[in-house]
């Protein structure tokens, strides 16, 4: 198995919608990474955050692939920390995948005794920001 993690992605809006689901299924079928678990976790306007399960929401039921296989990994804990994040108003989907396109190096990382012990994830703001600031130097060096 590749490395795993654990990805909240928010939206501007109450309720999940149809088209998150569908690019999910996108996810799922490039094979770039595994969808372990999913939860979506909903924060009212003028309520307390809930969460539940993508087939607990009825508009889904008809996007949401009967066949996949999620291990239930996602629990409260999770549930609560990403409503921490979330805005009134808002909602987040909660997405555990493993990196597929990384498991042949973790197996050959393993069988030599190795294991990757952490990860880092880079927020994609600090990327731009870093390309931004290549390209800066790039054009003031004349290139």
């Amino acid at each position: 198995m590749g490395p795993a993690e654990l990805l909240v992605l928010t939206f501007p809006q109450e309720d999940i919608t149809v088209e998150a689901v569908k690019a999910l299924g996108h996810l799922r079928a490039a094979g770039e990474v595994r969808v372990i678990d999913t939860l979506v976790v909903t924060r009212p306007a003028d309520g307390e955050a809930t969460y539940g399960e993508l087939e607990d929401f009825e508009h889904l039921r008809a996007v949401v692939d009967p066949d996949r296989e999620e291990l239930q990994l996602i629990g409260p804990e999770d549930a609560q920390e990403a409503a921490e994040l979330l805005e009134p108003g808002t909602v987040a989907l909660l997405v555990l995948v493993e990196h597929v396109w990384a498991a042949a190096a973790a197996e050959a990382l393993r069988a030599i005794g190795g294991r990757i012990a952490t990860g880092v994830r880079i927020p994609p703001e600090n990327i731009e920001q870093a390309v931004r600031a290549a390209e800066a130097r790039r054009v003031a060096a004349g290139q």
